[in-house]
């Protein structure tokens, strides 16, 4: 079976290092944005994509939960988990389909979601 794809957004250079290695150690193959108009620009350029995960603080305009709900217009197959260090998204504001895991996250339970949205 061929790998699958997450792309992970996230502004801050290490911590995106840090979430790319926590994929690709979940058996994932990982592509990294520095921020949700990297991130348009990836999903409309490949097909691959099975799960976006991002943080909610970005640069630029674009948050990570405006993001969300722009993926779940344009390419609803896509799943989509959230992450955030400094806000707790309010019951109800996200997707029902789409997960949250405040930092510093688990690694494993935010890999062993990736494996069960993924299945």
């Amino acid at each position: 079976m061929p790998q699958q794809t997450v792309l992970v957004v996230e502004d801050e250079p290490l911590l995106l290092l840090s979430a790319m290695e926590m994929v690709e150690a979940g058996g994932f193959e990982a592509i990294g944005a520095a921020d949700a108009t990297a991130a348009v620009a990836i999903l409309e350029n490949r097909l691959d994509i099975c799960i976006v995960f991002t943080d909610v603080e970005m640069p630029r305009g674009i948050d990570g939960l405006r993001l969300a709900a722009l993926i779940r217009d344009r390419w609803p197959p896509i799943h989509v988990i959230i992450t955030s260090g400094h806000s707790t998204p309010s019951q109800g504001s996200l997707p029902v389909d789409m997960m949250f895991f405040s930092k510093p996250y688990q690694e494993r339970e935010v890999v062993a979601a990736m494996r069960k949205i993924a299945a």
